[in-house]
Parts: structure tokens; C-alpha cells; sequence
């Protein structure tokens, strides 16, 4: 049988393109497979708070930011229909559709809503300033500021595909939440290599939020009830205990965030006090932006400004309006209307939050009425964020 002898440097070139081409085929290929250490195009934000803590007005600051797609509390569709069920069952389902949410994959809300539905379906969706302008809703551009009466008026009848449609054209996603009570139920968030998830948790003086809860008794006992797990029954918390789980998990989230928190926290956890914000709103705004990698525009500045220098503390048939006030008389307010005994029974369940979140207790009705006795202390270094908390200090 004849023999076809090839030279020795053929066969090293040959095995030297294929190798290169193996090379190049797995080089093209490996660009395609995401890396770990990447992160997803948008910015996720969750701003994570309680029940008439001024959690809609920071809301508001985000959601009408031009690179913002925004939702509020989308999770009461989950606990509208899961009623019967408490809080920390009904956890794992506020998690799964806050995750789709911010992965702009509406079609979760098909367990919630299984008609076929409008943008008005959709819980508070007119005070999202992305479903009152394009491409969800041509009335408006996104540059401008937008009312939640005006945006009822010219944008309800808008299909519901429009939430998915507008929400994959912004660089963020923010979603206000006051349905969760632990942190630890956020680490599959947090750890999740599709999602870039920072955490801006707003508290408020508990009193405040009482006075703030006394005005909406009725629109919050069905929520009362699920906190309670009271398989359905609706509460008015005249007893506070509702008040009690509230404060509770602030500690429980601020301790997690702050005192041992896993390295994925890292850069990625800020507290605000609502009464820091509203004395000094701009310096706070600011770094909230900054936190969540917005820029403060002059539009912005000057709506900021007209928000928090109204007339008065507001009405009661405002309390879930967003309006113009003054916002240092509402964080006051409390100590004007609350008796001694209400402010004493609350200093009793929240004793544990007032004293880590920064507030002073109150020893006699004296110092209550006494307004220039500052019960907001300073701020202690390296207290409300993460990134510089150092455990050996």
C-alpha cells in the first residue's frame, strides 16, 4: 500500500490553526455566557419601609426622576388575595412578584388579576410618573412632573402590556414596599446574579406613625389583620400591637443590616430617617441619588422645593395624597395631638426602635409640648449605612 508522507511542518501549521480557531470559537462563544462579577443594565431599587412612615413621598422623589420606572407596593395584589394568610407566609409570594417586578416581567400578576385589565388595574399605578408618560400613556413626556388626578384623567384606559412595555426602557426600576418584616427573606434578591439590588430602608419616629395611622384607621385594618394572622378578621390596632410587630422589624433589619451583615450587603444597605429628610431635603435626596446612581435635576430641585414648603401639615382626607406641605410640621405633629398616655403606651412597644433609630423619649407631657426640646438625635457616625460601618469601632 503506498504511503503519503507529509512534512512535519505541515502538520504543525495544521494543528496550529486549529488550535487557534478552537481558540477563537471558545474566545466568541465564552463573550456570549454572562459573567458573575457583571451586572444587569438596570439599577434596582427597593425602597423598603412601613405603613405611613412618608414611604409615598420618597416614593414620589424617585418616580418622578425621568430615569425612573417606578411601582407602589405592587405586593398588596398578593395580599388582597391571599387575605386569610399572615405576613410571614405570604412573604415568599411578595418576594417572587417584587423579583419580577424588577425583571419587567409583568405576567406575574396574572395570579392577581386573571381578567383582562387596563393600567388601572393596577394598585396606585397613577402615582407612577412612567405609567403617565410614553411609551405607557402619550399625554405625557418624561421630563415633565405629573399629578395622580391628571394622569387618572387621560391615562386609565391605556392596555395593561403597556407596565412591561414601559419598564424595559428605563435604566431603574424602584418599587416602594412596606410588606416586608425581615431582611433575611431579601438574600435570594440580593444574591441573585440577574438583579442589581440596593436597599434604601426609611423609618420614622413611631409616635409620628401612630398619629399618621390614627387618620387611616379603616383603610388599614384588613393590613392589620395579616400582620395580626387573624385568618381574615380586619384589626384596628387600638392596642398597638400591630405598632409593636412594626418596630419590631425595623430593629430586626436595621440589626441584620448593621451589626453582622453578609458580604452582599456590601454598598448596598442606606437608612433614612424621615425627619432628617424633610429638615434638610435636598442634602438627603441627594444622597439617595447618589446611593442609587441618579442625578438630582433642576426640574427636580425646584418640584422638591415646592413639596416640602406648603401650608400646614395637610388634611386628613389627604393622608394617602402626595400634596404640598410643610413638611417639618408634619413630622411635629404628633406632639401636638397625641395625649401623654397614647405617647407613653407606644414609648412601651417601641422602646427597642426608638432608642436604635435615633429618637428621644419623652419623660413628662412638659417635654411633649415643649417644641424646642429636639427629639431627632444627630446621627450617629457610621450608624445608617453600611458601607462604612466598621464592627471594631
Amino acid at each position: 500500500m503506498a504511503r503519503i508522507r507529509i512534512p512535519s511542518t505541515m502538520v504543525i501549521l495544521f494543528v496550529m490553526v486549529q488550535t487557534g480557531f478552537l481558540l477563537f470559537m471558545y474566545t466568541r462563544h465564552s463573550s456570549f455566557i454572562p459573567q458573575s462579577e457583571e451586572k444587569p443594565p438596570q439599577v434596582h431599587i427597593l425602597i423598603l419601609s412601613s405603613w405611613r412612615s412618608g414611604s409615598s413621598f420618597v416614593g414620589q422623589l424617585f418616580s418622578q426622576h425621568p430615569n425612573v420606572f417606578y411601582l407602589m407596593e405592587p405586593a398588596w395584589h398578593v395580599w388582597v388575595t391571599m387575605y386569610q394568610n399572615s405576613a410571614k407566609v405570604l412573604h415568599m409570594a411578595v418576594r417572587d412578584l417584587v423579583r419580577s417586578v424588577f425583571l419587567c416581567d409583568m405576567s406575574v400578576f396574572d395570579a392577581y388579576m386573571p381578567w383582562k385589565r387596563n393600567l388601572s388595574d393596577l394598585f396606585q399605578w397613577a402615582v407612577s410618573r412612567a405609567l403617565c408618560s410614553a411609551p405607557a400613556c402619550d399625554s405625557f413626556q418624561r421630563t415633565d412632573i405629573t399629578s395622580e388626578m391628571a394622569c387618572k384623567t387621560l391615562c386609565g384606559r391605556y392596555p395593561f402590556s403597556k407596565v412591561e412595555e414601559a419598564c424595559k426602557t428605563y435604566s431603574h426600576v424602584v418599587i416602594k414596599e412596606v410588606r416586608f418584616f425581615d431582611l433575611k427573606v431579601l438574600y435570594p434578591l440580593l444574591t441573585d446574579p440577574s438583579l442589581n439590588l440596593k436597599i434604601i430602608h426609611l423609618v420614622r419616629d413611631p409616635r409620628a406613625v401612630v398619629k399618621s395611622r390614627e387618620q387611616s384607621v379603616k383603610a388599614l385594618a384588613r393590613d392589620n389583620g395579616i400582620v395580626l394572622s387573624t385568618n381574615g378578621t380586619k384589626v384596628e390596632d387600638t392596642k398597638y400591637e400591630v405598632m409593636q410587630e412594626i418596630c419590631r422589624s425595623h430593629v430586626q433589619i436595621y440589626e441584620t443590616a448593621a451589626l453582622k451583615p453578609p458580604n452582599f450587603l456590601k454598598d448596598r444597605y442606606l437608612m433614612i430617617r424621615f425627619e432628617d429628610l424633610v429638615r434638610d431635603p435636598l442634602s438627603e435626596i441627594s444622597e439617595m441619588y447618589k446611593f442609587a446612581d441618579l442625578s438630582l435635576t433642576p426640574t427636580l430641585k425646584s418640584w422638591i422645593y415646592n413639596i416640602t414648603h406648603g401650608q400646614g401639615p395637610g388634611k386628613k382626607k389627604e393622608a394617602f395624597r402626595i400634596t404640598s406641605r410643610d413638611a417639618v410640621s408634619v413630622s411635629q405633629a404628633w406632639r401636638n395631638v397625641l395625649s401623654f398616655q397614647k405617647i407613653k403606651k407606644i414609648q412601651e412597644v417601641c422602646k427597642g426602635a426608638i432608642n436604635m433609630l435615633g429618637y428621644q423619649l419623652l419623660d413628662s407631657e412638659r417635654e411633649q409640648r415643649d417644641l424646642s426640646l429636639d427629639l431627632v438625635l444627630p446621627r450617629r457616625q457610621n450608624q445608617f449605612s453600611w458601607s462604612s460601618f466598621n464592627p471594631k469601632q
